[in-house]
């Protein structure tokens, strides 16, 4: 695609015919059809989608670890893997109301993104960022992902946070609407093409919605991931950064992004022995 007039050129062109604008052939970008896949049926997850995933998991482990330290210490019931102890949940980072608005705990918009309620909840949105994940890893670059990732799992907790401040929320499904915006947004390049694939996932879209109203889903965090989403896929330009400069600015924020995520994850490591408030 001809990154100034976003018409459909031979991918070994370095002249766009239809504007004359002088284009870079791509360095490392790979269509969908041509992502690696297990079987021929399972995509194999890139270096980003491979690191996200082991984060989750392993927030997963740890929760049920202090879930089950939790029920311990109070002679309670063993929890199994359906379900972990909320307050646990809440000391690890989920996305409360009330300690970002009154305690200024902003990281809690970042972990929250990683925290799971239970194996159904973790098993679901792991089988979608495994699926989506590659995908949109594969047309726009790693550090394009992580950034987006990150962006758009932000704006649907922060949407989140407006619309129902007084429930503690967690999961990686905002940032996984996001990944789906994404390629909503990047599909109205894609013509035809684009069109018929665009309608698969608004299904998908309207599926997840209408699940939303009859579960314990936070449809509000899954609105405001799709939307930003929605945007950065229409806006980015796909492929490889096409000049030096624009290189440096993305591998600049996915270094920001990594460093944001670390950050949150530090900040909540020290509050962690603390009372609850």
């Amino acid at each position: 695609m001809c990154p100034e007039c976003r018409g459909l050129i031979d991918r070994n062109a370095t002249t766009c015919p239809l504007c004359g604008t002088r284009v870079r052939r791509p360095r490392a970008r790979r269509s969908n059809e041509e992502i690696n896949r297990i079987a021929g049926v399972i995509p194999i997850p890139g270096t980003a989608t491979s690191t996200l995933i082991a984060v989750n998991i392993a927030l997963f482990g740890i929760s049920w670890y202090l879930s089950q330290a939790a029920a311990d210490a109070t002679a309670g019931p063993a929890l199994g893997f359906g379900n972990l102890d909320p307050q646990v949940l809440v000391r690890l980072g989920a996305k409360s109301g009330r300690d970002i608005i009154l305690y200024g705990q902003w990281w809690r918009l970042v972990t929250a993104m990683f925290l799971h309620a239970g194996i159904f909840h973790i098993g679901m949105n792991l089988w979608c960022l495994f699926d989506l994940g590659p995908m949109v890893e594969s047309l726009f670059t790693s550090a394009k992902f992580i950034v987006m990732y990150l962006v758009t799992g932000i704006a649907g907790f922060l949407l989140s946070l407006w619309y129902r401040p007084g429930v503690a929320s967690i999961g990686a499904s905002g940032a996984i609407l996001g990944l789906v915006g994404v390629l909503i947004g990047v599909s109205f390049h894609h013509g035809g093409l684009g069109k018929a694939y665009r309608g698969q996932l608004w299904r998908w879209v309207i599926y997840i919605f209408i699940f939303g109203l009859f579960f314990a889903v936070d449809n509000a965090a899954h609105l405001g991931g799709l939307v930003t989403g929605f945007l950065l896929g229409y806006l980015v330009p796909e492929g490889e950064p096409e000049t030096r400069e624009s290189e440096v600015v993305w591998s600049t924020l996915a270094v920001i992004s990594v460093l944001i995520i670390a950050g949150s994850f530090a900040l909540m490591a020290l509050q962690l022995n603390q009372p609850l408030r």
